[in-house]
């Protein structure tokens, strides 16, 4: 497989590193030409020059690509370089880096954004995945935020232990991908049943995560719902008593004086005393 890396840095050196080692032919390229000697990479090709630019990319035969991973520390370059990629090179798979969270929400499709990569994020699912039994924990976002990877471990009071997976009415759009049970992988079948512990993986919609949770965990699924009410009704609560307040603003002008009201009477009467005194006397 060819694979492009645009950023050299330490998160580009090691993944282009891991796919040396996997047999892949590697490509980076960097500004720097100084990253080519610090990289200690044996066997990966690289290209010194701007991945923003077109004709950097045209260098790089992007076309031939299978993948281009965008991981410079810039949010920037790497929608950027995504982008041009997907639409100008017509690249089967991209994968962007995410550096600040608060941009995640622009790595999609419509930046040619095939893989979003949010370290923050997916730490934080693995410290949830670590710690939270008897919750649904979504590990990884798919196909551009449509479909995700998740993962539930079975509580010793879930009402699933001791059913086979086949007895379970799942969701339609979520499926059963893997068993965790005493660190081994089990390939799931319909006839295998749930034990205490087990560690759940599907791949799901995620429209229907809610869907799954209720099947799972019908206590998390109804604290769920009842914290999301609460946040509306604090919503809800907070625009009333901000439509409550501007009434109020509204009546404090009327009990003085309208000084408008007051300078219209007299102007008014100033053109009563001109017209007055130009008429002709009887």
């Amino acid at each position: 497989m060819k694979v492009v890396i645009a950023g050299a840095g330490s998160v580009g050196s090691s993944i282009a590193k891991e796919l040396l080692s996997h047999g892949h032919d590697v490509l980076l390229i960097d500004e720097k030409p100084e990253c080519v000697g610090r990289s200690g990479l044996r066997g990966a090709r690289w290209l010194i020059g701007d991945a923003c630019e077109l004709t950097t990319l045209k260098d790089a035969q992007l076309e031939e690509a299978d993948v281009v991973v965008s991981a410079t520390g810039d949010d920037k370059v790497n929608l950027v370089v995504s982008l041009l990629a997907k639409s100008e090179f017509g690249v089967a798979r991209t994968v962007g880096r995410v550096n600040n969270p608060k941009n995640d929400w622009m790595f999609d499709d419509s930046w040619g954004v095939d893989v979003a990569v949010n370290t923050p994020r997916l730490m934080t699912a693995l410290v949830e995945e670590a710690v939270e039994i008897g919750d649904l924990v979504r590990l990884l976002s798919l196909q551009t935020g449509v479909s995700s990877m998740v993962e539930f471990t079975v509580p010793a009071d879930s009402h699933l232990a001791g059913r086979t997976l086949g007895s379970i009415d799942w969701p339609l759009d979520a499926t059963v991908v893997a068993i965790l049970r005493d660190d081994a992988p089990i390939t799931p079948s319909n006839d295998d049943v749930v034990e205490p512990g087990d560690e759940l993986f599907f791949i799901t919609t995620i429209a229907a995560e809610d869907e799954l949770r209720a099947v799972l965990s019908p206590a998390a699924a109804a604290a769920a719902a009842h914290a999301r009410q609460e946040s509306l009704d604090a919503e809800s609560g907070a625009a009333e008593s901000r439509g409550a307040e501007s009434p109020a603003a509204e009546e404090s002008p009327a009990a003085g004086p309208d000084p408008l009201a007051d300078s219209g009477a007299t102007t008014a009467e100033g053109r009563e005393t001109t017209h007055a005194s130009q008429s002709p006397s009887a």
